[in-house]
């Protein structure tokens, strides 16, 4: 169990480490990767956004350059019938039939240039011509336009005090009627080359706006064009066209970001900005709106700035689609890589395990188990190899110190029984000696007695007393150097016995 415990263990802590290796190199290379293709997004929706803007240029350069054509093309005939006033009406209509783009067109003179009307307007409308462009739409003549006179509105003051063609900034809420509307305004000259009336020609800004809206470069983006006022000129959100400006809008955003990108347009510079707006990432990509040059054709700038705007999503969105696959097939992919390495690192390690078991095996006595042979030549084979030599060279010392503990322990057991034999021995001599001395214990008192006797009275002792206790001296001798005899004779005995035993 603990073996295959540390298996698993060791298993999982490889497969970890590989994954860990794995998980960083893809994740850099990853970084990498989606950071080039980021850049080469936003630089390529920037191209994008550049050559969009040129369309959009183009495209409304389109629509300003046909008005102005168009109002050329009548202007020489009101100029030479500047004293007919009843050919005035038909001028205006022409041009609004003769030109979709055109919405209303005002023929106007500066005030009692006509004897006997203080002010002259022959102004022709199209009908419903914010839901087409049909020449053929019905037309309303009118004796006006708004509620104040024409000699205070922008687009008669301008060009009579000008005395050149111009565009005028968009016209909206109470300076036009029911829409907004840019105006080409040509003054009329008299006999002494100074002003004394106008035609003007009205496009509906909303019109314009659904020409150039129709080309945008992304799904969700959409190109704009603000006039130097701050005006929009062309934006896919009317309220903006109607009433709102750049500086009304900033009231309601925060970000200065978006401002930085207004105040570049209006001042005419060229570049690209990121901003916030209504919670969503934007992109503006902004040139000044420059018009061609044609014959014929004043040069002045109009002071316009046109920018097509990306939300961040049509740039970056299959960007971050495809990095959240990309991550999510890679996590799956290192969970996969991780199983099969534990799988093919549990795989190998397996001998390990055998030499493990094997291990605690011997450790604990069991020596000539069988280590079962693998057929590999890689390091854990030869390592395989070296333990089962080991194994075979701890059981042949093992057995060796088996076989001299065996003879070392009868050789004991025959020691044991020669020291018991030794002790027996000695203590049989103890015992022998002990019996002889006890023995000769009596022959030597009395030897003594009658040595003492004979000394005490070797005077006055007669020869047969004297003769009886030397006799007695004699026996009791006798009877010590017999014992002595026997007392030799059995050492001589044991000692012949030991050197024969040995």
């Amino acid at each position: 169990m603990l073996t295959k415990k540390i298996s698993q263990t060791l298993s999982l802590r490889l497969s970890l480490i590989v994954a860990c290796v794995v998980a960083v190199l893809l994740l850099v290379s990853l970084a990498v990767i989606f950071n080039f293709s980021r850049q080469e997004l936003r630089e390529k929706a920037m191209r994008n956004g550049e050559n969009s803007l040129e369309a959009t240029v183009q495209n409304i350069d389109h629509v300003l350059l046909s008005v102005e054509q168009s109002a050329g093309n009548v202007y020489w005939e009101v100029m030479a019938h500047l004293n007919e006033p009843d050919r005035m009406l038909n001028y205006s209509r022409r041009l609004v039939e003769c030109n979709p783009y055109i919405v209303g067109c005002a023929i106007v003179f500066k005030p009692n240039y006509y004897p006997g009307r203080e002010l002259f307007m022959a102004y022709v409308r199209r009908k419903g011509h914010s839901e087409t462009t049909d020449a053929s739409s019905e037309l309303v003549v009118r004796e006006t336009f708004t509620n104040r006179p024409y000699t205070e509105q922008v687009w008669y003051t301008e060009p009579m005090t000008l005395g050149r063609a111009c565009w005028t900034n968009p016209l909206k809420n109470d300076n036009t009627e029911d829409e907004p509307l840019c105006t080409f305004c040509l003054p009329l000259f008299g006999q002494d080359r100074k002003p004394v009336g106008v035609v003007a020609v009205d496009v509906a800004i909303e019109l314009l706006s659904q020409i150039v809206l129709a080309g945008k470069p992304s799904p969700h983006s959409y190109s704009t064009l603000l006039s130097g006022n701050g005006s929009y000129i062309v934006h896919p959100n009317q309220e903006k066209l109607k009433k709102q400006n750049v500086f009304s809008q900033f009231a309601t955003e925060t970000d200065a970001s978006l401002r930085l990108a207004a105040k570049a347009m209006m001042n005419g510079e060229s570049g690209q900005q990121h901003f916030v707006m209504d919670g969503q990432k934007w992109y503006v990509v902004y040139k000044p709106f420059q018009r061609s040059a044609v014959a014929g054709r004043t040069s002045d700038h109009l002071g316009w700035s046109v920018g097509v705007v990306y939300p961040d999503d049509d740039i970056f969105g299959d960007y971050h689609r495809l990095l959240y696959l990309v991550l999510i097939i890679a996590l799956i992919g290192l969970l996969l890589a991780s199983v099969l390495s534990s799988l093919y690192t549990h795989r190998k390690l397996q001998p390990l395990n055998v030499l493990t078991q094997a291990a605690q095996q011997i450790s604990q006595g069991h020596y000539d188990m069988t280590i079962p042979d693998i057929a590999r030549d890689d390091e854990i084979g030869h390592l395989h190899g070296d333990f089962q030599q080991m194994q075979h060279s701890v059981v042949s010392q093992i057995t060796e110190l088996e076989r001299m503990n065996s003879e070392l322990k009868e050789r004991s057991k025959e020691l044991q029984q020669a020291n018991r034999k030794a002790q027996e021995a000695d203590r049989m001599k103890t015992a022998f000696l002990h019996q002889m001395t006890n023995q000769m214990l009596e022959p030597a008192e009395a030897l003594d007695k009658h040595v003492a006797t004979i000394c005490q009275n070797y005077h006055t002792i007669s020869t047969e007393d004297a003769t009886r206790e030397i006799e007695s001296i004699r026996q009791n001798g006798n009877a010590i150097i017999e014992l002595l005899d026997n007392m030799i004779h059995t050492a001589d005995n044991e000692t012949g016995k030991e050197d024969a035993h040995d």
